[in-house]
């Protein structure tokens, strides 16, 4: 586990200019909510907003985050004021809750915006109870989020805005439908039962602390799709949340909320949240858990009690999150695979036409963005896969099939990324044959996922040409990929 985060690729250092930008973005915003007067509880909700403005702000345009980033008070700010509200009538409180749970939820269908605004407000309401927030707060409430939000923002759009000199990321579209077709809709009910189920019990173990186990849910939730992705990241929440409980018995308590040490282990768990979050949720919510205990010691609360509370709440919360999936119009880890696989796929040929077209003179043609669209779609099959290739799956045979199906997809993106860079070259010559294997490629795709008959490569296994060589790595990439994509199993990765 500690190979994966450290030892992960980082091209251009994105995840290292992330966390880093991160702490002085937070760092900064907490430092303003304190020129500014406000208390501790103020700068509390300030450093959220400040890191939840940096941290889930994902469109795929510098504009479009900056109005995301706008937005994101417009949604948080009256969220806030309910939850102030309600915080004497339980149940309207409650209800409330559950209902900005699934409205977060739903609001995926969006896409990354939408993604934003909804953890947002949920997590504006959250932190109300955290704090126990109450109508007289608001407005220091208020200025703290718009200040934070700012302040996030200058960081961001103004001192180190290193998202201009990158190409546009795409973010892949959720997969389509109408109705309870729709995947977010199924999983806005899902969270909202789960929610419900989480918000009862939870109270049942602590009147105090119970939106911990909301909380827990509404988070297993986030970036999954599948039945068995929502299982897997369950898991790793609550394996994260023991690590890091035993690390806040060894480093917070002793502390006893001490400012200066304290304030040092804040901005590394900051830094940590955002470093690992792309490799690694069970170290994200290592340090979540223990900046949260950090943040109980700065409030005088903490105590081993305390932290033993939050992991059973932790567990309610993940326990609600599998029943809900289980039993709540689940939606199975062999469709959604099977779609994002597909997609990735079609984005191969698309690739490799877009290539061909710019050695063959075309200048409007490019394969870059193309190419990085494969790379998100990639990882939106890795993270479906993921169940598959867990090593608590005791379905060796469908293991060893998605490993495979993974290495192969990854040959075809190193072949793909290898002939973008040969089309990208001034100097690079057009051969004849390319169109001829790009229609090869295609015939292959459309076999693949409609089940068809792959052809045969015209290519020489020895071809030199750099361009040859790299669409006949893909061509035997996707004609290997046929056997385990459609071998006879009960429960196919893919396929009809």
């Amino acid at each position: 586990m500690l190979k994966r985060v450290f030892m992960a690729p980082d091209p251009g250092r994105l995840r290292l200019r992330f966390a880093t930008r991160a702490v002085l973005g937070v760092g900064l915003a907490v430092v303003v909510c304190g020129l500014a007067g406000h208390s501790l509880a103020g700068a509390v909700t300030g450093g959220l907003a400040a890191l939840l403005a940096l941290f889930t702000v994902t469109d795929a345009t510098v504009r479009g985050q900056a109005v995301t980033t706008v937005l994101l008070p417009a949604v948080g700010l009256p969220v806030l004021a309910a939850a102030a509200e309600l915080h004497d009538q339980p149940v309207a409180r409650d209800l409330t809750f559950l209902a900005v749970v699934g409205a977060g939820v739903y609001a995926r269908r969006w896409g990354p915006r939408g993604h934003s605004l909804g953890v947002f407000a949920f997590m504006t309401y959250f932190v109300a109870q955290f704090l126990h927030a109450t109508p007289r707060q608001l407005p220091e409430l208020y200025a703290a989020v718009l200040l934070s939000v700012l302040t996030a923002s200058a960081v961001r759009f103004g001192l180190w805005c290193y998202e201009r000199r990158l190409p546009p990321a795409p973010a892949p579209a959720p997969p389509s439908g109408t109705g309870l077709a729709r995947v977010t809709t199924r999983q806005a009910i899902q969270a909202t039962a789960g929610a419900g189920f989480a918000l009862v019990v939870g109270q049942l173990l602590s009147g105090e602390r119970w939106y911990w186990a909301v909380g827990a849910t509404w988070w297993v939730f986030v970036n999954t799709t599948s039945r068995g992705e929502t299982l897997v990241r369950g898991f790793r929440r609550v394996l994260g949340t023991v690590i890091g409980i035993g690390l806040g018995l060894l480093v917070a308590v002793p502390l006893h909320g001490a400012a200066v040490p304290t304030a040092v282990l804040l901005a590394a768990c900051v830094f940590g949240i955002f470093y690992t979050a792309a490799v690694s949720y069970t170290w994200m919510m290592l340090c979540v858990t223990v900046l949260a205990e950090l943040l109980y010691g700065l409030l005088g609360v903490l105590d081993p009690a305390l932290l033993a509370l939050r992991f059973a709440e932790t567990g309610v919360g993940a326990l609600g999150a599998v029943l809900a999936v289980l039993f709540v119009l689940p939606v199975t880890t062999h469709t959604v695979t099977d779609a994002w696989i597909r997609r990735a796929l079609r984005c191969v040929h698309a690739c490799t036409a877009e290539a061909a077209a710019r050695l063959a003179g075309n200048e409007g043609a490019d394969p870059t963005a193309r190419v990085a669209e494969l790379e998100q779609l990639l990882g939106r099959v890795r993270l479906s896969v993921a169940p598959l290739v867990h090593p608590l799956n005791p379905m060796l045979g469908r293991k060893r099939r998605a490993r495979r199906v993974l290495a192969l997809l990854d040959d075809c993106a190193r072949e793909i990324r290898g002939l973008a860079a040969v089309a990208a070259d001034p100097e690079a010559s057009h051969d004849a044959r390319l169109a001829a294997a790009c229609w090869r490629v295609e015939t292959a795709v459309e076999a693949l996922t409609d089940g068809g008959v792959i052809p045969e490569s015209a290519i020489e296994a020895t071809a030199t040409e750099p361009a040859l060589a790299h669409l006949h790595g893909v061509e035997r990439a996707l004609a290997d990929l046929a056997k385990p994509l459609r071998a006879p199993s009960r429960s196919p990765l893919v396929g009809a």
